[in-house]
């Protein structure tokens, strides 16, 4: 059975301002993209929290039925410094500091994007292209734009006319932004001479001499600008027109909204129905930076090796921590956040442990499954929203607890369907899984210490000891195994 007709989804568009009914482009199929990341340093902790912001999105778009093409681009060539037209290209700036080639660049930082967000696990996407890997549709693109008049070449530069454009639509639809304001706040800057105005972006930049990433065009020897990949890969991979466009809230000026001038200004059409932006995630109160030292990188988070978390936590957790917030929200990160997102996440798994060993009875007291069921998917519905759909969970968790403790029961048949919604939810909607259970040394020392006055207790044929130890341990998660030779224990998951 497919919810999709059952259960309308509203999607906040950024573009209205509202919350909107999902109508896909295509019956049950959706196409998405999502901007990904520049490959020229290690992934940060904002980042991962947009993309795994989308594989909710991803997870419960399948999850509901619809066939979904989730397309994330890798930028590794064309992003310069400003986001915008002038500047150092930050991959070939990387190299040059570095003395390597832009390309080992490039591999270094996806490798470690990729083994991050698997870390996290996120799925991968559905294709995930690369810019240097479309310059011909790039090169492309700029002729087309030539060609209807809204972009001019400048000694081998192609910009895009934004006056231009904003006679026949509207630059800043997406932001809110007035061009007129924008030119009034302009200050002229050096570099910006070769273009007519300075609202103008680059759509091919010719490469000067000491420039290591280029190709040949019309135009001479250049790199594409940063907005015109995603056009290029959008519309190749989901078409001119295409349903969820998705990325942090910083890309929805200017690149978001030099991509929708970009379509329009070739198709006439503006690129998504739904845009899709997930906020910031501050540390501590404050932005993050790594010029104030006010940052913190995934790896450092889980390896423990920093001065802002008092010890590791895991990717898991970490996921965890970032899904109690919604998306469009800030986030804040802390230590104190983390410790608490660690003991909910527990108390979370270990209600999933004890619903495979409860008994059943021949009736259902204190708890609506029915109901609580749909508490769930209204939840998601909401615009993805996953801190609702975390404290739903906890009520079934409540509940399995209860009847546990014999102050509650259950049904076969409704026993069986919280077990379904809460795998479907917390495994495939949520992405979180078990982890394997460590202990540390100081844990593993206890245990081993009380099963040694264990095993002395059987020994002085004092059972009410022996078993009290087994049983208070098993109750704490702690499982021991007894054989001829000796006594083992395992950590119940």
């Amino acid at each position: 059975m497919s919810p999709i007709a059952e259960r309308q989804l509203y999607i906040y568009n950024s573009s209205s301002g509202l919350k909107e009914i999902f109508n896909p482009i295509n019956n049950n199929k959706v196409g998405m993209y999502v901007c990904g990341p520049t490959v020229y340093n290690y992934v940060h902790l904002g980042n991962c929290r947009t993309f795994i912001s989308f594989d909710i999105i991803y997870r419960y778009l399948t999850h509901i039925g619809y066939k979904v093409r989730y397309v994330r681009n890798i930028t590794d060539a064309g992003h310069l410094e400003n986001d915008a037209s002038e500047g150092e290209d930050r991959i070939a700036k990387k190299a040059r500091i570095e003395e390597i080639e832009p390309m080992e660049v490039v591999q270094k930082y996806t490798v470690d994007f990729h083994r991050t967000l698997a870390k996290f696990n996120t799925m991968p996407p559905s294709i995930e292209p690369t810019a240097t890997g479309h310059i011909v549709e790039q090169i492309e693109l700029v002729k087309q734009i030539l060609d209807a008049g809204f972009a001019y070449e400048v000694e081998g530069s192609v910009y895009f006319d934004v006056l231009k454009f904003n006679e026949s639509s509207k630059y800043g639809k997406l932001s809110g932004r007035k061009l007129e304001d924008m030119i009034h706040n302009t200050r002229e800057t050096s570099g910006q001479s070769e273009k007519r105005n300075p609202q103008d972006f680059a759509l091919w930049k010719k490469a000067q001499p000491e420039h290591i990433m280029r190709w040949p065009s019309h135009w001479g020897d250049g790199f594409p600008g940063w907005h015109l990949e995603c056009t290029a890969m959008s519309t190749k991979y989901l078409g001119k027109k295409f349903d969820i466009h998705g990325g942090g809230i910083d890309l929805k000026f200017p690149h978001h909204e030099c991509e929708i001038a970009q379509n329009e200004a070739i198709f006439n059409c503006c690129p998504a129905n739904y845009w899709v932006h997930t906020n910031m995630l501050t540390l501590n109160g404050k932005k993050m930076a790594k010029s104030t030292g006010n940052n913190i990188l995934p790896e450092e988070i889980f390896s423990g090796e920093n001065e802002i978390m008092e010890r590791p936590f895991s990717p898991i957790v970490t996921r965890f921590f970032m899904l109690q917030a919604h998306y469009r929200s800030v986030l804040d990160f802390s230590n104190d956040a983390m410790l608490a997102s660690e003991k909910g996440f527990s108390k979370l798994m270990h209600g999933l442990s004890v619903l495979e060993s409860l008994d059943t009875s021949k009736e259902t007291i204190g708890f609506d499954v029915a109901k609580w069921k749909q508490k769930c998917y209204d939840a998601m519905n909401d615009d993805f929203n996953t801190p609702i759909l975390i404290a739903n969970l906890f009520d079934a968790v409540k509940f399995v607890q209860n009847i546990n403790d014999g102050r509650s029961s259950v049904t076969k048949e409704d026993l069986d369907e919280i077990r379904l919604t809460l795998h479907n939810f917390v495994h495939d909607v949520l992405g979180l899984k078990q982890e394997e259970q460590k202990v540390d040394h100081y844990l593993e020392n206890s245990i081993n210490l009380l099963i040694e006055l264990r095993n002395d207790a059987r020994i002085r044929k004092d059972f009410a000891t022996s078993d009290k130890i087994r049983d208070e341990l098993a109750k704490s998660g702690i499982l021991l195994q007894d054989s001829a030779q000796e006594t083992t224990y395992k950590l119940k998951k």
